[in-house]
């Protein structure tokens, strides 16, 4: 079995101040002040295991995330039982938010049999911090209880084909992961590099923890998927969630093209 990875597309939303994900068409246009943004987890499937990449925002959006979630990982004759791990680029909703329910009036594991991988600073910090939101308040408690946890040093190696490290930026202790195996490689840095265009744009972001240190990763973590043949994911394109960067022109930086995401 050759290892793959595909998109799981769930939706394009309009976020604004309030930070309410309002679902729109993926070609359409966000609210005047709002921020146009689309969720991608991504699904590994390899010989010894069925991971995803941070798994999309859940009940805490505009739609059924979780049911999407499902009918996303059918079309791979997949169910959620299937998922053997789960790896965290961060922990705000729009990322961690598929990891439960309450489907049936109380809360449940979305994907009951998974190890969940997640930075050990940036998850103690959401576990001690004060949450306005009970739903939320009440989500952060039971995954932490109840999920199969394994958190991640600054740089760790959960398996010996992926290794993590902590690039800050987007968030204090965002993670970056870099997998590499004889069939794929690929870099997924999150929000830090959220999609393709931004592999040559130069921008401080306001939402972001650092701007200035988001700005100095993309840079770096864009020249070694160049320079060692990583595919770059971005979990919030909406139209080329992953590209692979295949020259570099002086001018216009970066020369990227679409790679085959299998996405039915």
């Amino acid at each position: 079995m050759n290892t793959s990875i595909a998109a799981l597309y769930q939706g394009t939303f309009s976020v604004g101040l309030d930070k309410v994900f309002n679902r729109i068409p993926r070609n359409g246009t966000p609210n005047r002040g709002a921020l146009k943004i689309s969720l991608n987890p991504f699904l590994l499937t390899s010989t010894s295991k069925t991971a995803l990449f941070d798994v999309g925002i859940g009940l805490f959006g505009d739609g059924d995330g979780i049911q999407i979630m499902r009918d996303n990982l059918a079309n791979f004759e997949l169910t959620e039982h299937d998922i053997t791990d789960i790896f965290l680029t961060h922990t705000h909703i729009d990322h961690i938010g598929g990891l439960a329910h309450k489907e049936n009036g109380y809360w449940e594991l979305a994907f009951p049999d998974a190890k969940v991988w997640a930075s050990r600073n940036d998850w103690d910090q959401l576990i001690s911090a004060e949450h306005k939101d009970p739903k939320r308040a009440e989500f952060y408690a039971f995954v932490d209880a109840r999920a199969d946890l394994h958190l991640l040093e600054d740089t760790d190696q959960p398996y010996p084909e992926l290794r993590n490290e902590t690039i800050g930026g987007h968030t204090k202790y965002h993670l970056a992961y870099f997998y590499e195996d004889k069939y794929i490689r690929f870099l997924n840095a999150g929000d830090v590099i959220a999609t393709h265009a931004q592999i040559n744009r130069k921008f401080e972001a306001k939402y972001d923890y650092e701007p200035k240190q988001s700005q100095e990763q993309r840079e770096r973590l864009a020249k070694i998927a160049y320079d060692e043949d990583y595919l770059v994911l971005g979990f919030h394109d909406d139209e080329q969630p992953i590209v692979e960067i295949t020259g570099y022109d002086e001018k216009t930086g970066y020369l990227t093209k679409p790679f085959p995401t299998n996405e039915p």
